[in-house]
């Protein structure tokens, strides 16, 4: 039994799927005007292993991260840089992709453009005006907060508060200083789009709840981010999907805390901040995982070069101990009863909102059994050799040993993707099939396609 917290309830509960057997989990993306940085590895890494997870324990999961490809930034960002905000958007999207791989992160099932979807928008917001929940002014159209009276449940804001902070900046078009845009009308040299109340581009709030009801249906399992999204931006996702549909929006709400530098939250708009694709040059996204997952992702992490070298001599024990089973592969023999406690210890862990720093412990600890192991029956490696691949098999659903393709066959994640890049084919849409086969090599895996099929060989043999 898999037991998750809800920042909804702020307890943690038992987690039952509205359809048995499946999971539908929608993560917010990035905002494409620069490269991804640490925080957002964090939040990517923390969804993924939650993700692996779930398929370990025989859920069918589909996952959806969305992309911010329109906003003031990447508008301002795009005309200083003399391109289309389109152009700059792909470019930064390209980017993220690129790094989301470097990391070992697991490709979404679906990953939509707010662009692409700007007239479901459109369509929620007129279902919106026209139930007296938001009301349009001058081309912008806003959400009335005191329509919807559960407003602040998921952050625990209180409502007069809001008032007070948001009187700062006071807009008098509008019936109260808390409503929040949900369509803004154009300016001279922004995107703009066609809609009932003249041209324009929606808020940024309404492009997640579009997305996730178009792939996910108006109610879903499990909504996941950063901290920092609980407010304003998912207290006003559940605002206007609930008010829109009468139904919850989410059944769990997930928060990853954030990466500090220095005991400073990192963000952009303090400058701190440290891209992915700058530290993978430094260091083994591996060492950087095991490292982020020895803390509890709902819990705030430090960022400490240090102790992502540690990290990475850590590792390095375990990949001796595959490299070893690798050398006298062949040797079969069952899982040893006494290594069961192990996997028992890891599922333990992870059922228990999934704790990787106790999920971590079972597996070092079993590393050292396996060690032990190897060296007291250096002639009989056949039960050393099904720890080991027992140990990759539990590693994996951390997103470690992605890299060890020889130790183990390719597993199931390759195989999705095998099969999510046979699908993308038939579609003829190449571009993703070639996103997707890059994925796999990335894993450790050249697919080669075959008047029988698709075919898989180790890169490197």
């Amino acid at each position: 039994m898999i037991r998750i917290s809800n920042t909804m309830t702020r307890t943690k509960e038992e987690f039952v799927p509205l359809t048995s057997g499946d999971v539908r989990m929608y993560v917010c993306g990035v905002t494409v005007y620069d490269y991804s940085h640490i925080g957002h590895a964090r939040s990517a890494i923390v969804f993924d292993v939650i993700r692996r997870y779930l398929v370990f324990k025989g859920y069918r999961v589909t996952f959806v991260k969305n992309y911010t490809d329109v906003d003031d930034r990447i508008i301002r960002r795009a005309n200083d840089a003399g391109v289309s905000p389109r152009e700059f958007a792909e470019r930064y999207i390209a980017a993220e992709r690129a790094d989301m791989a470097a990391l070992g992160v697991l490709a979404a099932d679906t990953d939509p453009k707010a662009t692409e979807h700007v007239s479901e928008m459109i369509e929620l917001i007129e279902r919106l005006v026209a139930s007296g929940h938001a009301y349009p002014i001058d081309g912008d159209v806003y959400f009335e907060i005191r329509r919807f009276p559960p407003y602040g449940r998921l952050s625990g804001k209180n409502l007069d508060e809001l008032l007070a902070g948001a009187r700062v900046e006071v807009d008098e078009r509008k019936r109260d200083p808390r409503d929040f845009a949900l369509w803004k009308s154009s300016k001279p040299g922004e995107p703009a789009w066609e809609s009932p109340w003249g041209q324009g581009r929606p808020g940024w709030h309404i492009e997640c709840s579009a997305m996730a009801m178009r792939y996910l249906g108006e109610s879903f399992d499990l909504h996941g981010g950063g901290e920092d999204l609980i407010f304003p931006h998912h207290e006003c996702e559940i605002a206007q999907s609930e008010a829109c549909t009468g139904k919850p929006f989410a059944r769990y709400w997930v928060h990853n805390g954030m990466v500090n530098m220095g005991k400073e939250k990192m963000s952009k708009s303090l400058g701190n901040t440290l891209s992915i694709r700058e530290i993978v040059k430094r260091h083994d996204p591996d060492a950087l995982r095991l490292w982020m997952l020895g803390t509890h992702y709902r819990n705030m992490i430090e960022w400490s070069e240090e102790r992502v070298v540690e990290s990475a001599r850590a590792l390095e024990r375990l990949a001796r101990l595959l490299h070893d089973a690798a050398a006298v592969r062949g040797a079969g023999a069952e899982l040893p009863p006494g290594f069961a406690e192990y996997r028992a210890r890891f599922e333990k862990a992870m059922d228990d909102d999934f704790n990787t720093p106790q999920a971590l412990g079972a597996l070092f600890d079993f590393g050292r059994a396996l060690a032990e192991a190897r060296d007291r029956e250096p002639d009989a490696p056949g039960a050393f050799v099904a720890g080991v691949d027992e140990l990759v098999r539990l590693g994996r659903v951390l997103g470690l040993f992605g890299r060890d393709a020889a130790v183990n066959g390719p597993g199931t994640e390759v195989e999705r993707l095998v099969a999510a890049r046979a699908e993308a084919r038939a579609r003829r849409d190449f571009k993703r099939a070639d996103e997707v086969r890059d994925e796999i090599a990335r894993l450790g895996w050249l697919v080669e396609d075959t008047p029988a099929g698709p075919r898989l060989t180790p890169k490197g043999r």
